[in-house]
């Protein structure tokens, strides 16, 4: 495993681009993927002091014909990225064009991959608050909670109309994202509705759910029988310090309780991946529970670059994830375990990722079509 370099990157505003390429050729890794990683570890300070959260459509000046959104902080001073108008720069150094920027709000429902994918909020996401690092209390609440077949129907149709192309035939991901499912049968009859409102609509999209309460047999057998093609991706994200950091109903799931949990998952013929949250455990452990659930994934598991967006929440990081080179760091770990998977990153998956333009060495942007 790699470890920090004596030269760690520090988390001011003194950072530096040549600081950076060297950082990243230490690590063996591009410095356009540590340029995006800094990025969302470090945020950006703008005249957007009122934005906790954006999402900002960008193209870096080294590859300007591959467009990326981030979602990060627009107002946080001690960063080393200024945005200016519509150039961002790093001391001084311009490094990305900015094409866009929008509320980060928690909507009802938006598209992904040029369309292809489409992500929910069903179920009142800006009502969960229960986890120390979630930024969505900071956010604008604009999401409903429906469970109905008829409202999901409403929101289906309403999506349509916001489709680049108006044909939800070419969606083939529908992921929820949402944190206000409490009970397991809650989750269960959800989902069903969901596959119901889809079929109506059209659509025989795989059916990603992120969740902690999905735990039984009986609902897994539910799940295949009823709503497959699907993929529990279980929100595992640390392992450590857990009653700490998620609420009850994420803590009472133990990292020893995961494997299996998954593996039950896998024995119903459904797909399995998780979250993880790079930055709120030490390198060793990341690497225990990374190595521990390997064999039972059929996804590449979604890990994060941990954001900060207040002193608070800088607090849950543990000692070194201040810095760049601790990423660096987990994303050389990461592969090394996960590489004999076979399994690749897929890049509109994940607004803060750990690989961009290449994993372990192999080109990414054409593995995840």
């Amino acid at each position: 495993m790699s470890t920090l370099a004596p030269s760690s990157i520090a988390s001011t505003a003194g950072l530096q681009l040549p600081q950076l390429e060297r950082s990243a050729l230490a690590h063996g890794v591009p410095v356009e993927d540590a340029l995006l990683i800094a990025v969302n570890l470090f945020g950006i300070t703008s005249e957007h002091t009122e934005r906790h959260r954006a999402r900002v459509n960008l193209r870096l000046t080294r590859h300007p014909q591959q467009p990326w959104q981030i979602i990060v902080p627009l107002n946080r001073p001690a960063s080393p990225f200024r945005l200016q108008g519509e150039e961002l720069f790093l001391g001084g150094r311009l490094v990305a064009q900015v094409e866009r920027i929008a509320a980060d709000e928690a909507v009802g429902g938006y598209f992904r991959n040029e369309g292809r994918a489409a992500t929910l909020n069903p179920n009142a996401r800006s009502r969960c608050v229960g986890c120390a690092f979630c930024p969505n209390t900071l956010e604008a609440a604009a999401d409903p909670r429906m469970g109905e077949e008829r409202a999901l129907a409403d929101l289906l149709a309403a999506l349509a109309e916001q489709h680049p192309r108006k044909d939800l035939a070419e969606v083939t991901e529908v992921t929820v994202s949402t944190g206000c499912f409490e009970r397991e049968q809650a989750a269960v009859d959800h989902l069903v509705a969901l596959r119901a409102a889809l079929g109506q609509a059209g659509m025989r999209a795989r059916i990603g759910f992120l969740t902690s309460v999905l735990r039984s047999t009986e609902a897994f057998e539910v799940l295949a029988d009823r709503v497959a093609p699907f993929v529990l991706r279980l929100t595992a994200e640390c392992f450590t310090r857990r009653a700490t950091m998620l609420k009850s109903t994420k803590a009472d799931l133990t990292p020893q309780d995961m494997p299996a949990l998954l593996a039950r998952a896998r024995e119903r013929g459904l797909g399995t991946s998780y979250t993880y949250i790079v930055g709120l455990d030490p390198l060793a452990s990341m690497v225990l529970g990374v190595e521990a659930l390997a064999g039972q994934v059929t996804a590449f598991p979604n890990f994060q670059v941990f954001q900060a967006h207040n002193v608070l929440m800088a607090g849950l990081r543990v000692p070194g994830a201040e810095v760049l080179d601790f990423y660096l760091a987990a994303r050389t770990a990461i592969e090394k375990v996960m590489r004999p998977t076979g399994l690749l990153p897929v890049g509109w998956e994940c607004y803060r990722p750990l690989w961009y333009f290449t994993y372990a060495g192999q080109a990414l942007l054409d593995a995840d079509r």
